[in-house]
């Protein structure tokens, strides 16, 4: 195993972290921007207001394309363990 491997490999690990968590924090930041955005116009402080929207907005992501994300980490694992032999040799 070399060092270009073993970067190549911590390489495709964030990138399909980055594929991963993307969807989620994309709509959760949108939300809580918004929700904020309403909040300072109303005058409305209250936590639990930001809280609920994310959460809903997160388990939407998550049913929606939770199938896709599934596919993208069961395929990365499946490629590491087709390069075990050779990162054994």
């Amino acid at each position: 195993m070399t060092d270009s491997m073993v970067v190549e490999i911590g390489l495709q690990a964030m990138l399909l972290a980055v594929k991963l968590a993307g969807p989620i924090l994309a709509v959760t930041l949108g939300l809580g921007l918004t929700i904020g955005l309403v909040q300072s116009v109303t005058q409305l402080q209250e936590p639990t207001l930001t809280f609920v929207p994310k959460f809903l907005g997160a388990g939407a992501v998550l049913l929606l394309g939770g199938a896709w994300m599934l596919r993208e980490a069961i395929g990365f694992t499946e490629a590491l363990f087709d390069l075990v032999p050779t990162l054994l040799a």
